[in-house]
Formats: C-alpha cells, sequence, structure tokens
C-alpha cells in the first residue's frame, strides 16, 4: 500500500511539474471616466462651484421638489447628530438668517425631527453652477 501512495504522488508531482501553462487571458481594456490622460499627466484644478448669494433661494424645476441647499453641504449626519440643525433648527435658524426646518418635517412644537426625515441630504440636495460638465446631459424643460 505504502508503494502504490508513493507512485501515485510521484506521477502527480511530475504532472504538476510539466510545465504546461493555463491559457493567457484575453487583456482588459478599460476607459476612464476622467479621458485618457495617464495618471502621472498633471492637469489643471477644475473650477470652484459657484454657490448662490446668501439668503437667495433657488427656484425649483417642478412641483412638490424639495428645496435645494444653496451652500457646500459635507456635513456630518448620523444617528447621534444631524448637524445641519446647527444653524436650521427652529431656535437658531434666525440667528443664524436660515430657513427653519419645515413644519412637516418636525413631530412636537419643539421643532424636534421625524425619524423619517432625519437624513436631510436624501431629498435636499446643494445645488452649485460648475463651470465644467460632470456628465453629458441633454436634458430641457
Amino acid at each position: 500500500m505504502k508503494k502504490l501512495m508513493t507512485m501515485a504522488l510521484f506521477a502527480l508531482s511530475l504532472t504538476a511539474c510539466s510545465g504546461q501553462q493555463p491559457p493567457a487571458a484575453a487583456p482588459v481594456n478599460v476607459k476612464s471616466l476622467a479621458g485618457d490622460s495617464r495618471i502621472e499627466d498633471i492637469r489643471p484644478a477644475d473650477a470652484m462651484p459657484q454657490y448662490p448669494s446668501r439668503g437667495k433661494a433657488i427656484v425649483r424645476d417642478f412641483q412638490e421638489q424639495p428645496p435645494l441647499i444653496p451652500h457646500k453641504a459635507d456635513y456630518a449626519i448620523n444617528a447621534d447628530k444631524n448637524t445641519c440643525m446647527n444653524c436650521h433648527s427652529w431656535d437658531k435658524a434666525s440667528r443664524m438668517k436660515a430657513t427653519p426646518v419645515a413644519k412637516s418635517h418636525v413631530i412636537d412644537d419643539k421643532g424636534t425631527l421625524n425619524g423619517a426625515n432625519y437624513f436631510c441630504s436624501l431629498c435636499h440636495v446643494p445645488q452649485a453652477d460648475n463651470k465644467q460638465a460632470i456628465v453629458e446631459n441633454e436634458f430641457s424643460h
């Protein structure tokens, strides 16, 4: 039995070292959305986004559209804290010259946010005049 196992292992080792290579996979050609520039190429920085003047509301494009945010919106919103409320809570909005949270978003007279409306950026998005098109867009009114 020992001889049989030794011979089987020897035969297996010979087939493993036979020099045969698996067939080479065809190269994958990936086209970047950034164009054909190489990673090492230095290109000019994108134009900074221009947000509307402070205190100026952005016109809505359709009925019942959530209001757009007229400033950069990279504030932390997590289960523990919604930093949008630092300016937009009912007791701080007038002092901060910000729009207070809508009555439809709260559950009491203190302005406590409804759980369904806690994560503002699910519906409200920042709006800026970007000088460079990010993707092609042929939308018209």
